[in-house]
């Protein structure tokens, strides 16, 4: 909503002293926001400026204020309280104020919680917690104060349960008297704490009742008089013109050089597959290593994981600070079989000029990716990337990518380069280990807000990080990573690739080169069913089918596809083929999208599986069924 928009300033404190604030922006859901301050917190704790990150948590204090329903109901708070003393997600305690005031009014306590308190949550974490009356401002302060030396001492979370009240209900135009008769009675003849507590320094001779009541005038003038002039600066800028914030966004950019000369990619990899001596790598990374040296030296194959190591260390040595990380593919972190003392070959290689934080996420979704959006909307230089145990998984975070990630440009005005890896492909893995629903991510583009992509090399996913990681216009990119291809033998780049080119927004049929003549339809395709139609055994004999790749989904390369179109002076049709059933997948994008480039020139249609409301079949023979049916008759 428009008024949660965020600020930041530098403010002198009582002593002289000078304190800077940021007020993190933030969406209606509630406490969506709280990893969000945890990860800006992190970053804004962590210097970056040399090879190494070094984290220090005593210069920024996270301070999180909660409702009381909140704080019971709302399952971010247990995943934010539990990322606190994770190693590459502690900042070092936590200041959490419950605003423990009946915000949701609906609802009585013993209705929305199955705890006597609303700070109970905490205790099994083991935070420490204070009950104070918000109508005693001396404890509350005494409350802080408590608060504060134990964060310093401990550097642990702190709770405080701040018990009050709301005079005029939930947004101080609701009504609670429909629900809570009752409390309002009592809260209707309660005086309010100014008075309370100016009766109570009258009473102590600190004041008099005029001084008092004079101090109350002085504050209340000032509030008058600032929105009095907020009002008049928004007066003059409806009179004029309003200014294209987002529009000056989107500047248009140029590509940047993702290349890396071939001799660097040698030494890098040496580096990166090589372990010390005496250090006992697992025998059956042994091999892998081996192998991965070889390709370097000899030519051959790099696959998936090793174009993006060399992508993530030649970004370090580019002074791209690329962030975060887990599973086994990698093997950036190795654990010595015998001792099990780590060694981090990225970590050591020469030439880095900026620091790569690999960390093993918690089993969260919701509350780890709002902690590396926070991350990334303070680092707009870091390259963050989060990975979905499989790409549906991400869905349990669908508020952060719905309220940041997709809308915070056009809401705050807050972008970065956070990228998010979900594992897609049809695999015969049944529904819930098959899609990263596509289709969600591509309705909710527009205005240039977010990049998605969908590799089919591993050459592609090298210049694709590295572009990320260089563009100068930060974007959030959802790529979506194969599962079979990360080890199929086809899949596969040389050295050569990540050397020279680029990242390919649209890939044309190389094996069609010398006959584009006889071609008369063109099957456009993304991602690993590009594999499953070359390697059919029709596709020898369908000299008349060209299959284009389609990398870029969003923002569509629509110049670049119509250049791959032209190349086929023969053509009849255009195809759009998706593994995905026809409700699901990228076809309600790409099929008007084709058309609107080919302007009735030429019918397009799509070949997908039929509508279905689960994603994917979860029986091998099924899935082989189907599979076969839609390669079949894209060749046909």
């Amino acid at each position: 909503m428009k008024y949660h928009h965020g600020a930041s300033g530098t403010y002198t404190t009582v002593h002289g002293e000078e304190i800077g604030i940021t007020l993190m922006p933030n969406p209606s859901h509630l406490e969506a926001v709280n990893p969000v301050v945890e990860g800006n917190a992190r970053a804004k704790q962590t210097d970056r400026s040399g090879p190494e990150a070094i984290h220090d948590p005593t210069p920024v204090l996270p301070v999180l204020i909660h409702g009381d329903a909140a704080f019971a109901g709302q399952g971010i708070v247990a995943e934010t309280l539990n990322l606190a003393n994770l190693e590459g997600y502690d900042t070092g305690g936590t200041l959490h104020i419950i605003t423990n005031n009946q915000v949701g009014f609906t609802t009585d306590p013993a209705d929305s919680r199955s705890t006597d308190f609303a700070s109970d949550l905490s205790k099994g974490y083991d935070v420490p917690i204070a009950h104070v009356n918000a109508d005693d401002p001396e404890a509350c302060l005494a409350a802080i104060r408590l608060a504060l030396m134990y964060q310093k001492k401990f550097q642990e979370d702190f709770v405080i349960n701040l018990v009050g009240y709301r005079r005029h209900g939930h947004n101080e135009g609701d009504e609670p008297r429909y629900t809570q008769p009752l409390m309002y009675q009592l809260i209707d003849g309660h005086p309010p704490v100014r008075d309370l507590y100016a009766k109570r320094l009258v009473d102590l001779k600190v004041l008099t009742a005029d001084e008092a009541e004079a101090e109350s005038a002085r504050v209340y003038q000032e509030l008058s008089d600032t929105q009095d002039r907020l009002r008049k600066d928004i007066e003059r800028l409806e009179e004029g013109e309003e200014p294209d914030r987002i529009s000056s966004m989107f500047r248009a950019a140029g590509e940047p050089d993702t290349t890396v000369d071939d001799t660097r990619l040698r030494q890098l990899n040496a580096e990166l597959y090589t372990v010390p001596d005496g250090f006992h790598l697992n025998r059956k990374l042994v091999r892998q290593f081996a192998q991965r040296t070889a390709v370097a030296e000899n030519g051959g194959g790099l696959d998936w994981a090793q174009a993006e190591a060399l992508a993530l260390g030649s970004l370090r040595q580019d002074g791209v600070p690329p962030e975060r990380g887990t599973f086994s593919q990698r093997h950036l972190v190795l654990h010595d079989a015998e001792t099990g003392d780590e060694h981090v070959p990225v970590q050591q290689i020469t030439g880095a000029t900026s620091p790569l934080e690999l960390h093993n996420s918690p089993l969260s979704e919701y509350g780890a990716l709002g902690f590396e959006y926070g991350y990334a909307s303070d680092v707009p230089e870091a390259l963050v990337i989060w990975e979905a145990q499989f790409g549906d998984f991400v869905n349990g975070a669908e508020i952060i990518i719905d309220q940041f990630l997709i809308a915070g440009l056009a809401k705050w005005g807050q972008t970065s380069r956070l990228t998010l890896l979900l594992p897609h492909g049809y695999e015969g893995q049944g529904p819930e280990h098959s899609s990263a629903r596509i289709e969600r991510f591509l309705a909710l583009t527009a205005e240039g807000n977010i990049r998605v992509a969908n590799c089919s090399t591993p050459a592609q996913y090298f210049h694709l990080l590295r572009r990320q990681g260089l563009h100068s216009e930060a974007r959030p990119l959802m790529i979506f990573t194969p599962k079979s291809l990360l080890r199929h033998p086809k899949a596969i780049s040389s050295l050569t690739d990540l050397a020279t080119g680029g990242f390919s927004p649209v890939i044309d049929d190389a094996e069609r080169a010398n006959g584009r003549d006889a071609v008369t339809r063109l099957v456009f395709c993304s991602g690993k069913v590009y594999y499953d139609v070359v390697a059919a055994e029709q596709r020898e004999q369908s000299v008349h089918v060209a299959v284009g790749r389609i990398e870029l989904l969003y923002p569509l390369p629509d110049e670049r596809l119509e250049e791959v179109i032209e190349q086929y002076p023969k053509l009849q049709e255009i195809v759009w083929l998706q593994e995905e059933p026809e409700n699901m997948g990228p076809r309600k994008w790409m099929v008007p999208k084709i058309e609107m480039i080919v302007h009735d020139r030429l019918p397009v249609r799509w070949i997908s599986r039929p509508e279905r409301s689960s994603p994917a079949e979860g029986y091998p023979a099924a899935h082989k069924a189907e599979q076969q049916r839609i390669v079949s008759e894209a060749l046909a």
